[in-house]
């Protein structure tokens, strides 16, 4: 069985409070992106020599770390310790969504692996039971059970649909190989609650947001990494009538009335733009 794992972008990113348990609070507002990973999980044969219950193949694009930590792997292993009865299987995924990119990739193979095994299995998860799972494996992942507008809360796992379309708009990506620490761009944040929700900012004319509509992370990284400061005035530039960086880096998006052609000024660097 096959599924097309979507990205997403941050649209304002607040970071609002510090947690006693070290994780941050923040406010943002989710909105899917069709760039996709494609994600194949099968019956592993019972003669199978695999030392796990689940392997998985990553090809297209490298992914960093040991391939039993993929959340892929991990959403497998939390849903078989309450279902035992499912098989060993295989999982092939082809990654089309850009890594550390601060656009989802590996919480939307989460949530799309569980919502997969349900199917495969009939495990019978209501939505709510899977966005449970998917909150203990990642704060992005539960966004990616329904991939819909949503307003998000906590640590990423509080949502409440949004009633925003851009469908109208393209959306321009450009993710350059510059590897962003999160954990250094959160240590360089002081918590603080924006004037305006973003939620409520969204809402209006897009044309208010480039002035309004802010990711908190964009200072500290844009400081660190000066290069990503100037993909964005690039975008706006080229046209864009909103740009910012996703998540905490390194893909920055930009926001079009028109399709535009990234490559000749983003040359060896991974450009997407299209339709919503």
């Amino acid at each position: 069985m096959i599924a097309f794992p979507i990205a997403k972008i941050n649209l304002g990113l607040n970071i609002v409070e510090r947690r006693t348990d070290g994780y941050h609070n923040l406010e943002t507002v989710f909105y899917p992106v069709p760039i996709k990973d494609a994600l194949e999980l099968t019956m592993m044969n019972s003669r199978f020599p695999s030392a796990t219950d689940c392997d998985i193949k990553v090809t297209n694009m490298a992914v960093e770390g040991d391939e039993q930590r993929n959340l892929v792997v991990r959403a497998y292993q939390l849903l078989k310790h309450d279902f035992p009865q499912m098989p060993r299987i295989h999982a092939h995924l082809w990654k089309g969504i850009p890594t550390q990119a601060g656009m989802g990739g590996g919480s939307s193979d989460c949530a799309y692996t569980i919502r997969l095994l349900n199917e495969m299995f009939t495990l019978g998860l209501t939505d709510e039971q899977m966005i449970a799972y998917a909150a203990r494996l990642g704060a992005d992942c539960p966004f990616f059970i329904l991939s819909r507008p949503a307003y998000a809360e906590g640590i990423g796992e509080r949502l409440q649909p949004v009633d925003l379309d851009l469908s109208s708009y393209h959306i321009a990506v450009v993710r350059p190989d510059i590897p962003v620490s999160t954990r250094e761009a959160f240590s360089l944040i002081t918590p603080r609650r924006p004037q305006k929700n973003c939620r409520d900012i969204v809402m209006q004319p897009i044309e208010t947001w480039r002035s309004e509509l802010v990711n908190d992370f964009e200072q500290s990284v844009f400081a660190l990494h000066p290069d990503i400061a100037a993909i964005k005035q690039r975008l706006y530039d080229l046209g864009a009538l909103y740009a910012a960086m996703s998540g905490s880096g390194s893909a920055v998006f930009g926001l079009f009335r028109e399709p535009v052609a990234l490559a000749p000024h983003f040359p060896d660097t991974f450009t997407y733009c299209g339709p919503f």
